[in-house]
């Protein structure tokens, strides 16, 4: 396992892009908290490998058609400064209403030991409040 920071998030990302469930849960620390903006049921912050890995990336499933998964792809390089990275990526998939989601989105990683302790995304939440949660849930 590399503990190269921009290792660490390049390989986060391509393991959420391939669904690999077991190297996204390794990815963090136990102690790992996500902050998540806006005022979405998604919203907020996370704390602890199992309540973001299970309960926040976990509830996106019940979000996207059935049989279908959310289409991951990065965008540029990582920046990388001491133990953080900005990564920029854009996620597509299917909703459960029909709708198309494109969305990009921006996390500030911290990354501790190899693994990700922290992470503060941006995203377009408009658009995931019109597309992910059209029936207003």
């Amino acid at each position: 396992m590399s503990t190269d920071p921009r290792t660490v998030v390049a390989d986060y990302i391509a393991a959420v892009a391939r669904g690999d469930q077991d190297a996204i849960r390794d990815a963090f620390t136990e102690e790992v908290v996500w902050h998540y903006p806006g005022d979405l049921p998604l919203s907020g912050e996370w704390r602890g490998r199992q309540a973001v890995v299970e309960e926040f990336l976990g509830s996106i499933g019940g979000l996207i058609e059935p049989g279908t998964a959310i289409r991951v792809e990065p965008i540029g390089a990582p920046v990388v400064e001491g133990d953080r990275v900005v990564a920029e990526w854009a996620s597509h998939c299917t909703t459960v209403h029909g709708l198309r989601y494109d969305n990009r989105n921006l996390g500030i990683f911290t990354v501790r030991d190899g693994r990700i302790a922290e992470v503060r995304e941006y995203t377009d939440t408009q658009r995931a409040a019109t597309v992910l949660f059209a029936d207003g849930a």
